[in-house]
């Protein structure tokens, strides 16, 4: 069993119909999906690879090794429940980014850019797939017709790890946003979604981006896209890449299920997922990610 692999580029031709399906079946059943063809330069894609092993090398590596996962590893034979074997950096529009690494501000900037137009084009498919106004997905997420959303990159690394078995990458979780759109390294492996029960790899393959639905793509589709949950398994050999970037709604925007969607399936309002304001969401995740995300919502609907 392998997690869905879509060629992007054919939703301009005659096979866009099977495209669109293949989308639909992934967002429905899955929650993931890898997109080749999907427009972005492999030439940009390989300058993202280059300047990010460098900015690891040269600007966090030895810190990594010094730091309190390294500690508590050593120091204790127990299994670490509470952190994660990982070294992230966050880049954001108007936050400080990396300085000393030669080229990495120009190709990162680059790179986001392209992603983002990338979110938006898979956002468009999944409102064609819900039966949704074109554009609905986006101006939830911004809060109208404006560009509020969040978008945020994280740069991680995960280093070889001398007990993995005692300590995971990154914790299984489901994604508190929208659209996640991963560059995930071609060679270091260690991604895994749970699917019916079972832990299935995201295989690595050269240059695809990795697509996953957050919370609230859960709650606009209301339930159609169900968030999926994910960790990641601490390498043993060479160090795994990571470049999540997130296209998440505004702090203030009002997430709710489409109306379309609660009609067609005919529930009754207080069976729908709750409508609530994100940044109150956020305030219940940050407390409860590694949590079951029923209670967020039941929460937020307190809130």
């Amino acid at each position: 069993m392998a997690i869905p692999v879509i060629d992007f580029s054919k939703l301009n031709g005659e096979d866009r119909a099977k495209t669109m399906a293949q989308i639909a079946n992934a967002c429905q059943e899955w929650g993931f999906f890898q997109l080749v063809n999907h427009g972005i330069p492999a030439e940009l894609l390989e300058r993202v690879k280059k300047v990010s092993s460098e900015f690891y090398k040269g600007e966090r590596e030895e810190n990594f090794n010094k730091s309190k996962e390294v500690d508590l590893l050593d120091e204790s034979s127990e299994k670490l429940e509470n952190v994660d074997w990982e070294d992230v950096i966050t880049l954001l529009d108007d936050n400080e980014w990396p300085s000393k690494t030669p080229g990495f501000q120009e190709t990162m900037k680059e790179y986001r850019f392209e992603l983002k137009k990338l979110a938006e084009k898979v956002m468009q498919v999944m409102d064609e797939n819900l039966g949704l106004p074109k554009g609905y997905i986006r101006k939830a997420l911004n809060d109208g017709d404006g560009d509020t959303a969040f978008f945020g990159t994280k740069v991680s690394h995960y280093p070889p790890c001398p007990h993995p078995e005692r300590v995971k990458g990154l914790r299984a979780h489901t994604d508190a946003g929208g659209v996640i759109l991963l560059f995930q390294d071609d060679k270091v492996g260690g991604l895994q979604v749970l699917k019916d029960g079972k832990w299935i790899d995201v295989q690595p393959l050269p240059n695809t981006i990795v697509i996953n639905t957050g919370d609230q793509i859960e709650v606009l589709s209301n339930g159609r896209y169900k968030s999926a949950w994910h960790r990641v398994l601490s390498p043993v050999h060479g160090i795994r890449r990571s470049i999540a970037s997130f296209y998440n709604p505004s702090l203030k925007a009002t997430i709710a299920p489409a109306p379309q969607l609660v009609e067609k399936t005919n529930q009754q309002v207080e069976q729908t997922y709750p409508k609530f304001v994100f940044g109150d969401y956020m305030s219940v995740y940050v407390q409860q990610k590694f949590l079951p995300k029923e209670p967020r919502f039941q929460a937020v609907r307190a809130v």
